[in-house]
């Protein structure tokens, strides 16, 4: 039984969920990519400025 345990690899899942966080305030949110995908970068409504604003991936949070 500790054989096959050992034989089987870890199943790696196909999203990961990434900090956003704005460019022009610190506001931040969570979201969600592919794991192979490029860093995200997205314009969203930041409530602090109360305004449109760039948001940039700052880290890998976990998989989902």
């Amino acid at each position: 039984m500790r054989l096959t345990n050992m034989l089987l690899k870890k199943v790696k899942s196909k999203r990961v969920m990434v900090l956003m966080e704005s460019v022009v305030s610190n506001h931040q949110f969570t979201a969600m990519r592919d794991r192979l995908a490029d860093k995200l970068e997205l314009i969203r409504f930041d409530p602090y400025i109360q305004q449109e604003s760039l948001y940039r991936e700052r880290r890998r949070i976990r998989s989902a």
